[in-house]
């Protein structure tokens, strides 16, 4: 099994289990070891699973101000989170790749092997709710249509984003790419670079 067949597999057992309840409220029951690369890929997918049904309810024309507020600091807490994590996971590759020999033309990606992860699981979630679209009976068949031929778009990108990854990932393994993290700097998350929180002191 490739990497990403491992990825793809975790995240949607993670979309599935979020749907049972289907409730933002629902305790995550990750079935796998804490330090494991596995833990991490289901938290990841989970994390994003549950963002999505914020910014899904935060859309509500007749929210509450109010709980839309609140539910604006859980969407920037998830949002954080989601950060922190892609980092752990690019962690993982860095001790996994670290002591392959770079050779001297060894070129860099634009982005890290987790942050095209992270674009794996969103890619795995819009797959899950375009189908739902795709199959739903109370849709007019146009609708259902269109959905379907996003669908197929989105499966599509699904095999090259796989393919990619793995690709990239072999070519770290032999030296022919390196790997660099920046680690993100939110500022605005930080009460000494963001003014409007150091300013309140």
């Amino acid at each position: 099994m490739t990497f990403t067949e491992q990825c793809n597999k975790i995240f949607n057992q993670a979309i599935r289990d979020y749907h049972i309840k289907d409730d933002i409220e629902t305790p995550i029951r990750n079935p796998y070891g804490y330090d494991t690369i596995e833990n991490r890929l289901y938290l990841k997918c989970w994390i994003d699973t549950v963002q999505w049904h914020f910014e899904d309810i935060i859309r509500d024309p007749h929210i509450d101000p109010i709980e839309a507020l609140q539910l604006k600091r859980r969407i920037d807490r998830s949002n954080q989170d989601r950060t922190d994590l892609v980092e752990q996971i690019d962690s993982y590759f860095r001790q996994q790749y670290s002591n392959v020999k770079v050779l001297p033309d060894a070129r860099i990606n634009t982005e890290s092997p987790a942050w095209a992860v992270d674009r794996l699981s969103i890619l795995a979630l819009k797959i899950y709710h375009m189908r739902e679209q795709a199959e739903r009976q109370d849709a007019p068949a146009e609708h259902r249509e269109r959905c379907k031929a996003k669908l197929d778009v989105l499966l599509e990108q699904q095999v090259d984003l796989s393919t990619a990854i793995d690709q990239l990932l072999d070519d770290i393994s032999a030296g022919r790419k390196y790997m660099k993290v920046y680690r993100q700097m939110k500022m605005y998350n930080d009460p000494s670079t963001n003014p409007v929180l150091y300013g309140k002191k």
